[in-house]
């Protein structure tokens, strides 16, 4: 059986932009990097530029998350995060800083990861009833511990 590779095509919209890129073979996301120095001070937000536009393929999306390393070792975490197919502007991060010291971020680092996502669109009908479980409508820790 032959498979087709899906191509992703990137285009720098800062001429020193990193291309994102996966850091090991078999990786399942590609990393990206920041275009400018950004300082996170406690608590702080900030939408990170990667100086970067791209053509997702049709019928898949980019999924952005956090490097393990940044979120574990100095609480930075990605707001949002889903980048569709139909976008053809820059490339934004939103990430916060949830750690007790200021983080200094350089430009040119890993700021997060992408996954590129095949997605099912649906169609969306609205009813009077929703069919029964047995979970029904018991939400948060409903499932124990």
């Amino acid at each position: 059986m032959k498979t087709t590779q899906k191509i992703l095509k990137v285009k720098r919209v800062s001429e020193d932009a990193k291309i994102p890129c996966y850091a090991h073979e078999g990786d399942a996301a590609l990393d990206l990097f920041s275009r400018e120095k950004i300082i996170f001070k406690v608590g702080e937000k900030h939408s990170v530029p990667t100086g970067i536009a791209m053509e997702i393929p049709v019928g898949h999306a980019g999924l952005i998350w956090e490097k393990s390393g940044l979120a574990m070792n100095h609480g930075l975490k990605t707001l949002g995060g889903v980048v569709d197919a139909t976008y053809r502007g820059e490339v934004m991060v939103g990430m916060i800083n949830l750690s007790q010291e200021e983080y200094i971020l350089e430009k040119g680092h890993k700021v997060a990861q992408m996954i590129i996502q095949k997605v099912e669109n649906v169609v969306v009908d609205e009813v009077e009833n929703l069919t029964d479980t047995s979970r029904g409508e018991h939400g948060f820790g409903s499932t124990g511990k």
